[in-house]
């Protein structure tokens, strides 16, 4: 790039006041953080959350594939998630589909001004690269609305940064509040169901067969592989430069949605005299959670006679309580280690 176009680009990253502040709307773009698994196998026959935080799998096939945080990426990146098919699916149904996804609340998405006259364009940007070539979609979702837009992209043997500018959208305020406002999707496997139609490259009300683009099937082959990292979506029609956050602070902020307490045992200890109608022990998050989460025991054992978790009590958003049962007897203190996870993801 010449001095000349720097300097124009850069004076319209500044007219659209994209330098400056937080940019960045995705969470653990840059696949630092990874609370469930480093490593998750055998994925494909049911949808979730596996292993790189706030990242998605939705399947709907018969294949199988392995997500993975590698120590591999662009200059500037430590880290990025790698996909890499384990059982090929070739007989493609029309039902079948696989989607990554990172679902962004309502609320964070206020910037963009959507179903307003002054609505925003806004850009997508990623690093990519694969074992060969290939091609993909994204898909943008609007959740509250049931509208969508999407676009192609090209993936090579070497790592490439994607740059998608996506249309502002008049139609369709999105709601302020904590549920999910946009699905991004990056499409890698679809059925005839989702492609027989007209891609949406527009903003247009939700049709399924036009979800996804030309897009080369993920599981056409077992040497299949897909790295992703760098992923940044923000306000206006450039791609600034990938903002790097500390990763206790992206830590934090997928914390949000999903806090992990299984690396060694949480321990709960009471004191208590003859009460045999049990014992709540209160407990605060590291952070507080977008909702009240789903609360799992994970592992856990008795570490004193008579003590045991029997449940999780008067979960909030901060915190809950452990409730213990029996509590400690006779002036005597108890205690009991377990191991949990708790989810409050979109």
């Amino acid at each position: 790039m010449t001095k000349a176009a720097e300097l124009a680009k850069m004076g319209e990253v500044l007219t659209n006041n994209q330098i400056g502040g937080r940019r960045n709307i995705i969470i653990n773009g840059n696949m630092k953080v990874a609370q469930r698994n480093t490593s998750a196998t055998g994925l494909g026959g049911s949808s979730g959350y596996f292993g790189l935080d706030r990242f998605q799998l939705f399947f709907a096939t018969s294949g199988r594939l392995t997500m993975s945080q590698e120590a591999d990426g662009p200059s500037g990146f430590a880290n990025s998630m790698k996909l890499a098919c384990t059982t090929a699916d070739t007989s493609i149904a029309a039902t079948e589909n696989i989607i990554l996804s990172q679902a962004i609340e309502a609320q964070d998405l206020q910037q963009l001004k959507k179903g307003t006259s002054d609505a925003e364009r806004f850009t997508l940007s990623f690093y990519v690269k694969g074992n060969a070539s290939a091609a993909y979609s994204v898909e943008v979702y609007d959740a509250d609305n049931n509208r969508s837009i999407g676009q192609t992209f090209s993936v090579t043997t070497s790592w490439n940064r994607v740059v998608l500018t996506f249309d502002a959208d008049t139609s369709g305020a999105l709601n302020d509040d904590n549920g999910v406002g946009f699905y991004v999707n990056w499409w890698l496997h679809a059925g005839s169901n989702y492609t027989s139609g007209t891609f949406n490259t527009t903003w247009n009300d939700y049709v399924n067969n036009a979800r996804a683009g030309n897009t080369t099937s993920f599981l056409d082959s077992t040497d299949r592989t897909f790295f992703l990292t760098g992923v940044q979506l923000e306000v206006g029609s450039q791609a600034t430069p990938f903002e790097h956050r500390s990763f206790g602070e992206e830590l934090i902020l997928c914390s949000r949605y999903f806090q992990d307490f299984t690396e060694g045992n949480t321990i709960v200890r009471g004191y208590g005299y003859n009460n045999t109608s049990g014992m709540d022990n209160p407990f605060t998050f590291k952070t507080p959670m977008r909702a009240a989460p789903t609360m799992t025991e994970t592992a856990g054992s008795d570490a004193s006679s008579g003590s045991d978790l029997t449940n999780f009590g008067n979960i909030k958003t901060y915190g809950c309580d452990f409730n213990t049962d029996p509590s400690p007897q006779n002036n005597q203190s108890n205690y009991y280690q377990f191991q949990f996870t708790a989810d409050a993801e979109l």
